[in-house]
């Protein structure tokens, strides 16, 4: 079952949260990556990563860096073809992004391709941060039939 968590900033402006949610990741041993609305906001970001105070160390590249394989995080502004470059499991979307095509980024399977037949069921987290975390659950259920 895919889990995914939505962070509702009322407070705090995405550029401050993000590092937390990403130290969080990288403490997991997890691999992130961030699609961001735009090449100028993956430099500002990609500063912004290696000037924060906390953590202090939020290990980073880019396309313009490469070697995405050997970078715990990666921010990009396309869309990867191909999964995430980095092989990481956590997406971060800014900017107002979506996932504009069916495949697989960040481990999570975003059409029926590569579904096994059978019944599936995807919950949505989703959480209010303040002095005071909520939680909302969702559940959908579907299947999958077999294709002839």
């Amino acid at each position: 079952m895919a889990e995914i968590g939505f962070y509702h900033l009322t407070r705090t402006r995405a550029d401050q949260a993000l590092p937390q949610l990403l130290g969080r990741t990288l403490a997991a041993g997890q691999r992130a990556l961030v699609l961001c609305g735009s090449s100028e906001r993956v430099a500002a970001l990609d500063t912004a990563l290696w000037l924060c105070p906390e953590p202090d160390w939020l290990p980073h590249g880019t396309a313009d860096a490469g070697n995405a394989e050997l970078q715990p995080i990666w921010l990009a502004a396309a869309e990867p073809d191909d999964g995430a470059p980095n092989g990481a499991r956590f997406l971060f979307l800014l900017d107002g992004r979506t996932l504009q095509s069916e495949g697989t980024a960040a481990g999570v399977t975003l059409g029926p391709a590569g579904l096994t037949p059978g019944r599936h069921t995807l919950r949505a987290v989703a959480y209010a941060v303040g002095s005071v975390r909520h939680q909302a659950f969702a559940e959908a259920t579907f299947r999958v039939e077999a294709q002839p």
